[in-house]
C-alpha cells in the first residue's frame, strides 16, 4: 500500500510539473467574443458566488466570432444534422456554404455550393431568383440550407438577412447553425469545395 501511495504521488507530481511547464509557454490566454466581438466574459451570480464565463481557443472552439442567435431572422427555420442529411437528397433544396471561398475550398459539406455572404446580392440568380428592374423575384426559388463555420460565425446569419432584405422568402431558408464546426466534430464527411 505504501508503495502504491508513493507511485501515485510521483505520477501526480509529474503531471503537475508538466502542466506548469506547458503553461509557461502560453502565458497569455486569448479570450474570444461571447455575445459580441468585444464582450469576452459574462458574469453569473453575485458576491462570493460570482463566476466569470469565458471562451478560449481550443481544438474545437477555434472560430473568433461570437455567439449567434438560434434564428438569424423571423420566418427562417433552424435545422440540425438530420435535416441537412435529408436535404442532400432533396432535389428542391440547395445547400449553400456562405463562407468565404478559401474556407469553402479547404472543405465543405458534400453537394454544397459556395455563395459567400458578401456576394449574395450579386448571385441570387444562382438560387432561382430573377432580377427585375428594381428588385429580385424569388417566388420560384428552391429551399436554401445555409451554413458557415458554426455557432459563433456571423457569415451565414448576415447572408440570410441580406437574402430576406432582397426579397428571398424567409420560409424557404433553413439555417444550419452548427455549421462546419459541428459537422466536423460529429465526424461527418467533408469534401474539398469545387466550382
Amino acid at each position: 500500500m505504501y508503495r502504491l501511495s508513493r507511485i501515485l504521488t510521483l505520477i501526480l507530481g509529474l503531471f503537475l510539473t508538466a502542466n506548469l511547464w506547458a503553461e509557461s509557454f502560453h502565458p497569455k490566454i486569448e479570450y474570444l467574443g461571447l455575445l459580441s466581438q468585444e464582450q469576452t466574459s459574462y458574469t453569473v451570480g453575485s458576491g462570493k458566488d460570482t463566476i466569470e464565463i469565458r471562451r478560449t481557443v481550443t481544438l474545437c472552439a477555434k472560430n473568433k466570432g461570437y455567439f449567434q442567435p438560434l434564428l438569424p431572422a423571423k420566418g427562417v427555420t433552424l435545422v440540425g444534422e438530420i435535416e441537412m442529411l435529408h436535404a442532400l437528397n432533396d432535389k428542391d433544396a440547395k445547400l449553400v456554404d456562405m463562407r468565404l471561398e478559401d474556407h469553402f475550398l479547404k472543405g465543405t459539406i458534400p453537394k454544397a455550393i459556395n455563395i459567400p455572404y458578401i456576394e449574395i446580392e450579386l448571385r441570387l440568380d444562382e438560387l432561382g431568383c430573377k432580377k427585375t428592374d428594381t428588385k429580385w423575384d424569388c417566388t420560384q426559388a428552391p429551399k436554401v440550407y445555409a451554413f458557415c463555420n458554426g455557432p459563433v460565425c456571423t457569415q451565414s446569419p448576415t447572408g440570410i438577412r441580406d437574402m430576406i432584405r432582397l426579397g428571398f422568402p424567409a420560409e424557404k431558408i433553413f439555417y444550419y447553425r452548427g455549421g462546419m464546426l459541428v459537422w466536423d466534430a460529429l465526424g461527418l464527411n467533408i469534401v474539398p469545395g469545387e466550382f
